[in-house]
């Protein structure tokens, strides 16, 4: 008799079951993973943060939904980091519980378990999930509207067409690269029979205008703003390593992907000697248009992302890793075939559970060991709270006010946004980005201008010095690490702006 293990009988028998688990489980590791080990936000999220305070209908990082829905999740936990984590976890359970949905329509339930299975072995939805911020904002709009374009293309459910707009003016007020995603939508669409035949009713007109809608306040910034006009396009000379660039980015795609590929290795049924006792899980026939449709959306944005990045030299892919891999799942499981053979099932597991656990590893190795290499600091492991309360402090003790704004050194500034009762950001270099404030008005209101000091003097950086003349620098604070290690103790640099009376 073939025995069968439980992990195969509860896909067999309860998919949504399983993928419900799953999903929550890894939601809840990177949930916890930031709660206990970061002491600041990782990467630009004290920046989101900031932006997200003074709800501007649009900046220079973008529209402006992903921003908002920052700055209401971190008031609504307490001005705690918490709310922010919690939110970008809930995208990435959106984005999973959505795509299986999809992967359902096309494959099944049991096939499209095996689909989120691999599809959360991509890196993107690891540790960069944490970074809440328009790509990650975009990845649950991009999912719900993968999913009702082939409700429409696929499944002739015109009923879908209002939750379409939704979805698409919703992804115009998160992501700047949502126009080149709903071209591409347009795109399969007028090439497929079905699809043009999906286009031909007033729905779509419909749509378009509950679009505009949405999008109209976004819009209206971006022409008073001057920002439509395209970005400058390379001269002939720097195409070459322009495309190579592009390349670059497209193989870190693929390298996120890598733990895909590596379990589909490992089920390859030329390593089996038992190919007969393997368990499988069966599917029903998928439709041709079905097996186009992922294929299309499986490469198309990773492809385009990856060229309009490196045309424009972007650092980046333009829709975000998580976007351009959405599909990559399901693109391998449609490729296999009706028959999935899931071949040397204890090491597949193992596997799959060592790419889903090893960021978080990587992430507790390097909070706690790397600064006893002495190699750099780590970003997350800055006191923020310690920072902000300080200077917040100090300011209300000198002018018997509260802290307005706060400028100097980016990363340091955005931190002390954070706390301090939520001061002003302003980033003295390039002013046009934080529009809500000038150097001018900075001057009259006050506030605090930091730096990292290299000397215990305190000596402003010539640059900041030059930026406000005659400031008088105070002696620098230091601050401990989260992990001390090897590293200095951390020397911030200071000066007070004191406000000038009405």
């Amino acid at each position: 008799m073939r025995f069968t293990s439980l992990n195969i009988e509860l896909i067999r028998a309860r998919p949504r079951l399983v993928v419900w688990l799953v999903v929550l489980l890894q939601a809840a590791l990177w949930l916890l993973v930031p709660l206990l080990l970061y002491r600041s936000p990782p990467g630009g999220l004290a920046t989101v943060l900031a932006y997200g305070r003074e709800y501007q209908v649009g900046t220079d990082l973008g529209p402006p939904l992903s921003f908002w829905l920052a700055d209401v999740a971190y008031r609504a936990a307490g001005n705690h980091m918490f709310g922010v984590y919690l939110l970008a976890q809930l995208c990435t359970i959106t984005t999973f519980l959505t795509l299986y949905q999809l992967a359902r329509a096309i494959v099944g339930g049991q096939q499209a378990v095996l689909a989120i299975l691999l599809t959360m072995t991509v890196v993107a939805f690891s540790s960069p999930g944490l970074e809440f911020g328009p790509l990650v904002l975009a990845r649950p709009f991009w999912a719900l509207l993968l999913l009702h374009s082939w409700r429409l293309i696929g499944q002739n459910r015109g009923n879908a067409w209002f939750a379409w707009s939704i979805d698409a003016g919703l992804l115009l007020l998160t992501s700047s690269a949502a126009v080149g995603l709903l071209l591409l939508l347009a795109l399969f669409a007028l090439a497929t029979r079905r699809g043009r035949r999906t286009l031909m009713s007033f729905d779509p007109l419909f749509a378009i205008l509950v679009i505009v809608v949405l999008a109209l306040p976004y819009l209206v910034w971006l022409m008073r703003a001057d920002a439509l006009a395209l970005p400058q396009w390379p001269d002939v000379a720097d195409l070459g390593a322009r495309a190579l660039h592009a390349a670059l980015l497209l193989g870190g795609v693929l390298l996120a992907m890598s733990g895909i590929l590596l379990l589909v290795v490992l089920n390859s049924g030329r390593l089996s000697r038992n190919p007969e006792e393997t368990p499988i899980i069966y599917r029903p026939p998928v439709h041709a248009l079905a097996r186009e449709f992922v294929y299309f959306f499986a490469i198309a944005p990773a492809l385009a992302g990856s060229l309009i990045s490196g045309l424009f030299d972007l650092d980046s892919v333009a829709c975000g890793v998580g976007v351009a891999s959405l599909m990559s799942g399901l693109a391998v499981i449609v490729a296999t075939g009706d028959l999935v053979h899931l071949r040397r099932e204890r090491l597949l597991r193992s596997v799959w559970a060592a790419a889903i656990v090893a960021p978080a590893l990587a992430v507790v190795a390097a909070t706690l060991f790397l600064p006893w290499t002495g190699s750099g600091a780590v970003a997350t492991s800055l006191p923020a709270s310690e920072i902000a309360q300080f200077f917040g402090d100090s300011f209300a003790r000198r002018t018997n006010q509260r802290l307005p704004a706060v400028t100097g050194d980016a990363q340091l500034a955005a931190l002390i946004s954070l706390g301090a009762g939520r001061p002003h950001l302003l980033l003295d270099t390039a002013p046009q980005r934080t529009p809500w404030l000038t150097l001018a008005k900075f001057n009259q209101t006050g506030g605090v201008v930091v730096w990292q000091a290299s000397d215990t003097a305190g000596t402003p950086p010539a640059d900041i010095a030059q930026r406000f003349p005659g400031l008088v620098p105070e002696v620098p604070h230091a601050f401990e690490w989260f992990v001390a290690g090897r590293q200095p103790l951390l020397r911030i640099g200071w000066a007070i702006v004191r406000p000038k009376l009405p």
